[in-house]
């Protein structure tokens, strides 16, 4: 792409993991000069600037300056500096790294109503539960080699198991966890913790199962549910380590 070619990179919008702001200038000062790069109208800018504001709620610092903004604030005007202008297709590296709760809902809040709204988002993090939330296909890259594509459902099928059965108990002992083991179609148990973790390859009664043995052993436990692979788990199985950074 030629650096004169603004016709192109109008559509396109970048917002980088490291915060990339002016700390002299206000958070509608920022929006404004980054929204101005291509929108010369300044009641079509004005809009835009507004619009941007509101998508990542910053409506009550406009006049506060990048180093008056925690954290997660400086986020939220990192994404609105780099999709301002409306661009169609925007590019997002981990935007919601080292962020508080509140914040990374609003984010991704953010997000899901720029996706909504028509925009394509090419989006990178190491959180598969954002990639749940928002990805309608996902690649799962390690060490620069893709290992799997697909919608979050084909990339589970992938996973050679097919439940998981948590339950908060408090003690059990060593004897149990063998009986457990040879149970139909158990994979994998372990115990960490106060916390019992059955994986199954198979089956589609695993859970009543459990419970009834729980029941028949007078085993106490305060709370059990059951559920699919994760992303997580599928990243595991292909790469053989933890996520990481």
């Amino acid at each position: 792409m030629k650096p004169d070619a603004y016709s192109i990179k109008e559509k396109i919008g970048v917002v980088f993991q490291d915060v990339a702001v002016f700390e002299e200038l206000t958070v509608h000062e920022n929006i404004d000069y980054f929204c101005g790069l291509y929108i010369k109208d300044k009641k079509k800018r004005k809009q835009y600037i507004d619009d941007a504001i509101e998508l990542v709620g910053l409506e009550e610092f406009r006049k506060f300056y990048p180093k008056q903004l925690s954290g997660g604030l400086l986020r939220r005007l990192n994404i609105a500096c780099g999709i301002a202008h409306k661009p169609s297709i925007i590019f997002l590296d981990e935007p919601t790294v080292a962020v508080d709760p509140q914040s990374r809902n609003n984010i991704l809040d953010g997000i899901k109503k720029l996706r909504d709204n028509g925009a394509t988002i090419l989006y990178t993090t190491h959180y598969m539960e954002e990639v749940e939330i928002i990805c309608d296909r996902v690649i799962i890259l390690d060490k620069g080699k893709v290992l799997a594509t697909g919608t979050t459902d084909e990339l589970k099928e992938l996973a050679k198991i097919e439940e998981k059965v948590t339950v908060e108990v408090n003690e059990l002992e060593e004897k149990y966890m063998e009986e457990i083991k040879k149970l139909e179609h158990v994979d994998e148990v372990t115990y960490n913790g106060n916390i019992l973790l059955v994986t199954y390859k198979k089956g589609k009664n695993n859970l009543i199962e459990l419970i009834d043995y729980l029941k028949k052993e007078s085993i106490q436990y305060n709370k059990i549910y059951s559920e699919r692979p994760t992303l997580n788990d599928v990243f595991l199985e292909l790469t053989g380590k933890e996520l990481r950074d």
